[in-house]
């Protein structure tokens, strides 16, 4: 589909049965914001849908644990899920719920219309049954001792304790956690969704189809599921909460939550239309509308298989696209609601926002570094630290330092108003970074149609790093002292401020999917209406008229505080849960990988470490990852290939200081002889940072 007329974009439904923290909004919904804001930016007709899913044993069970009701609880965490989506600013078209009447109907008919065509088969089965209760027990409901670490905290679908996967015939000495009975095997009847008959049409529709636009993660998943051979899958069971099946036969059967929460969509769909006075159908049953699921990699096999299954037999459209995320872990360990190892989106939200004055700014520093860090093909890892420094490097230093100095420098120099743009001065600069304003629309919509959310975000932010090195370049303060004894160099002036007042206004149409409220900062700046912010307007030269005063410049972001970042990490540790004690514990160290053999001094004695001078670089051909790098060291310079390629550039990296392993044997790298080796470190996101010292110190200081 390269033209669709309408776009139906999807988040994973949460469970009403707690908060969720900032892993969840980094793997669903961040990306599905940006996708959305991307779209209604390009007048494109979009709807982006999401809600609470409020069926399942999870929800009773938090119940059990908050001594309430069901409905209690969905209420409580529908409600508050919904605030803090709306508090980060998920621009959600409806936030709807699997408990409202629309969406039980909606589920009811599809699953009505699947069984009398045939598509279900029945199935007797044994279950565990409290006879005290008069109750079929869901995993959940049936406690015992784990056969792999003997604790008594495990359930019928895993241990509490070790985390092995279980089932309910492995327990020993199983109970009912709603009577203490012990169960006993009782036959009943259910549906099942036979996903095997399905098996070539999966194929064909993943692996053929979809084999060159589709994340790799997500088909390969996908494949080894369909090469596992797909087992019929029950469509109901015997619980008292939830979506009741709609046969005269099926009393105390409920729909299974796998089946019925996707099915939210259409219902969220449906009521949205309802609200908007628009027709639900063409979004779900026309093809010209393009369908995209944004989900974690947990949810694949749902949103990938059985789901589609289940829209093509219904008559639906099916998914273009799933691009699905990795996990994001926390300060070296993996999130965990049990053990309170943990970030949830209501404590940042509370700490940072709400303490701000409108808290837009922190909004944004949360969704930036999340994009930054996203676990789009990987597993990645928030770190308090790594927070702090995208903030204060990137943000602060980078794309807010250049905005307010071209804010300051119009006001000081130019009366606080847009000046002309002289064409017959232009110089090499001045076209050098208007055609960069130009190509990074194209690279940052390449990256955002693709899903590569991360790429897009580094094209906007190396923009305003362009601009910044280009300021330097043209230092209009400098010019402007030599205005009285060369009036012409005014011309000069007014070119670079008009190209770096023309550059910010295509930041903030580039950053709004992103950045919302920096965007509508940056407006109220300019003096400039919502409109601007179309995606049309992107890598255009005349987006503020010439003569127009702009307002003074307002900070765009602050810096975060060391003893901010303390806190958190302090926060963190001392509520940490160790399981089975309930005694908390310290932090969890992440285990260094493949430690190398243990030297003596001599053995680093050996090396000859000096601080040398870049003061030449430039791209090695036909080597995305290399530099070729000049090196003053002192009494020679060296020439040094550098495989730093992807995270500076050669403009950048002209005049910094670098460490030099400078008795290395020489070695060529495409052709090019280097004479030594920059020490650099991986920080917390995978970017490479060099190791220089604190202060400047001569070329060919010896470094020890």
């Amino acid at each position: 589909m390269t033209d669709p007329k309408r776009y139906l974009i999807t988040s994973a439904l949460p469970y009403a049965n707690g908060l969720k923290h900032v892993g969840h909004l980094a793997g669903a919904y961040i990306p599905a914001d940006i996708y959305a804001r991307y779209l209604r930016a390009q007048k494109r007709d979009v709807v982006f849908v999401c809600g609470s899913d409020e069926h399942g044993t999870a929800i009773p069970i938090q119940a059990m644990k908050e001594g309430t009701t069901p409905q209690t609880i969905i209420d409580k965490y529908h409600q508050a899920m919904k605030e803090d989506f709306d508090d980060l600013d998920i621009s959600f078209d409806i936030y709807h719920r699997t408990s409202s009447p629309l969406h039980h109907e909606t589920a009811q008919e599809f699953f009505t219309k699947l069984n009398d065509a045939g598509e279900l088969e029945t199935k007797e089965t044994e279950q565990f049954f409290d006879e005290s209760t008069k109750t079929f027990l869901a995993d959940r409901y049936i406690k015992g001792t784990c056969p792999n670490c003997g604790s008594d905290r495990a359930f019928g679908d895993q241990c509490e304790n070790c985390g092995t996967t279980l089932s309910p015939d492995e327990l020993i000495n199983p109970v009912s956690t709603l009577s203490g009975a012990t169960p006993i095997k009782k036959k009943t009847t259910h549906w099942y969704l036979p996903l095997g008959k399905h098996e070539q049409f999966l194929r064909e529709w993943i692996l053929e189809e979809h084999k060159d636009d589709w994340r790799v993660t997500v088909s390969g998943q996908c494949k080894g599921w369909i090469d596992g051979g797909l087992q019929s899958r029950a469509v109901t069971r015997d619980l008292d909460w939830g979506v009741k099946v709609p046969l005269k036969d099926a009393d105390g059967k409920v729909l299974y939550v796998w089946f019925d929460a996707p099915i939210g969509y259409i219902s969220a769909t449906k009521q949205w239309a309802i609200d908007n006075k628009k027709d639900w159908k063409p979004y779900w049953e026309d093809k010209d509308t393009k369908l995209v699921h944004f989900i974690g990699k947990d949810n694949i096999v749902f949103h990938c298989i059985i789901f589609p299954i289940m829209l093509k037999l219904h008559g639906n459209i099916l998914p273009d696209n799933v691009p699905a995320n990795e996990f994001l872990n926390l300060e070296g360990d993996k999130m965990s609601t049990s053990r309170n190892w943990k970030l949830e989106m209501r404590d940042y939200i509370t700490d940072f926002v709400k303490k701000e004055n409108g808290g837009g700014q922190c909004v944004d520093m949360l969704r930036y570094y999340l994009t930054q860090i996203a676990p789009e093909t990987k597993d990645s890892e928030f770190m308090w630290k790594g927070f702090q420094d995208a903030v204060n490097s990137e943000l602060v230093s980078v794309f807010g330092n250049y905005v307010n100095r071209t804010f300051v420098l119009m006001h000081k120099l130019c009366g606080g108003k847009v000046p002309t743009l002289h064409e017959d001065v232009l110089d090499d600069n001045d076209k050098f970074l208007i055609a960069e304003i130009e190509n990074t629309k194209a690279e940052v919509q390449s990256a955002i149609e693709y899903y590569h959310f991360k790429d897009a975000l580094f094209q906007i932010i190396d923009l305003s790093r362009k601009g910044n090195q280009y300021m330097q370049k043209k230092e209009p303060w400098i010019v402007a002292k030599q205005l009285a004894e060369n009036p012409a160099a005014q011309k000069q002036i007014d070119n670079s401020l008009h190209i770096c007042l023309q550059l910010c206004a295509n930041l903030a149409v580039l950053i709004n999917p992103f950045l919302p409220n920096t965007a509508k900062k940056m407006l109220h700046m300019m003096k400039v209406v919502d409109k601007m912010l179309d995606w049309e307007n992107a890598g255009k030269l005349k987006l503020l008229s010439v003569g127009y005063s702009l307002r003074e410049p307002q900070l765009l972001f602050r810096k975060i505080e060391d003893t901010e970042i303390a806190e958190q990490i302090e926060k963190l540790k001392s509520g940490l849960i160790k399981p089975e004690t309930n005694t908390k514990m310290e932090t969890p160290k992440a285990e260094t990988p493949n430690p190398k053999p243990e030297i003596v001094y001599d053995d680093f004695a050996k090396l000859e470490l000096k601080a040398g001078t870049v003061t030449a670089c430039e791209k090695v051909a036909k080597a995305d990852k290399l530099l070729k790098l000049e090196v003053d060291l002192g009494a020679e310079k060296r020439t040094i290939v550098s495989g730093i390629a992807l995270h500076y550039t050669p403009e950048e990296m002209v005049g910094k200081q670098v460490v030099v392993v400078t008795n290395l044997a020489p070695r060529k790298m495409k052709g090019i002889e280097s004479q030594g080796m920059i020490l650099t470190a991986e920080d917390s996101d995978g970017k490479l940072q060099l190791l220089k010292p604190e202060n400047a110190v001569s070329p060919g200081s010896n470094v020890s």
